[in-house]
């Protein structure tokens, strides 16, 4: 968020929820179903949108590579597919701290 904008007024329905304005929703491509990163932080609560990655489409990526690498390589060995695995792991997690912001 770079820039201010007009500030918009919500109000806290009885069962403790709120609208997000259209005007921000549509900017921020919030829709029914979106994730929501939701923090209290110095008097202020802050939402974050989170991008939830469809991990059929993530298995089928991963399922591809590993193809790929057999068809290039042979068969592969249960250390090459426990390798492939951790790479996998360890860029989801890169991607994971890079989303969420750190809490104080």
């Amino acid at each position: 968020m770079g820039s201010c904008e007009k500030p918009d007024v919500a109000v806290v329905s009885s069962k403790g929820q709120v609208v997000i304005p259209q005007r921000i929703r549509e900017k921020l491509g919030i829709g029914p179903k979106s994730k929501l990163l939701v923090y209290g932080h110095q008097g202020a609560i802050i939402m974050k949108k989170l991008d939830v990655p469809d991990i059929a489409k993530e298995l089928e990526a991963l399922y591809k590579r590993v193809d790929k690498r057999m068809a290039k390589y042979g068969e592969l060995s249960e250390k090459d597919i426990n390798e492939i695995i951790q790479k996998y792991r360890r860029k989801k997690a890169r991607l994971l701290d890079a989303q969420n912001p750190p809490r104080y």
